[in-house]
């Protein structure tokens, strides 16, 4: 399989990309700053995580059509957006599970460690879905 090192570069290295790594940091304490909080009101640390990723979504959202892709913000757009996230919310909830229930890693260490690892995918979805930037 050959490398297209044009692609990386066209996507991965660009202001946007840093710009999305900056808010993308913020928005992952913010997440995990929630579950944290909120994981001994519903006693399950799944279930915090859940609520926290929905609740950061709408930052996200708020912060990457500002700074990121400047566009103007609609709820058709925040739709697309919402649903950008799908894969990363997939990929992070089985990090989450795996780490945590399976593992038995701490609890913010497991939602961290997800956060981390969804970022590229997350990155072309909300880039390419939700924004229409090829």
């Amino acid at each position: 399989m050959r490398i297209d090192w044009q692609t990386i570069k066209h996507h991965f290295f660009t202001r946007a990309f840093l710009l999305f790594l900056i808010i993308g940091t913020l928005n992952t304490f913010l997440c995990s700053f929630l579950a944290t909080i909120l994981e001994p009101l519903v006693r399950n640390a799944n279930l915090a995580f859940n609520i926290g990723y929905l609740l950061s979504n709408g930052n996200a959202y708020l912060l990457n059509s500002r700074f990121v892709f400047p566009t103007r913000m609609t709820l058709a757009r925040y739709v697309k957006f919402f649903l950008s996230y799908v894969p990363n919310y997939i990929i992070q909830n089985a990090i989450v599970f795996i780490c945590y229930n399976l593992l038995g890693l701490p609890s913010l260490a497991s939602y961290l460690l997800a956060a981390i690892l969804g970022v590229p995918i997350t990155f072309l979805c909300v880039k390419i879905f939700a924004f229409g930037r090829h």
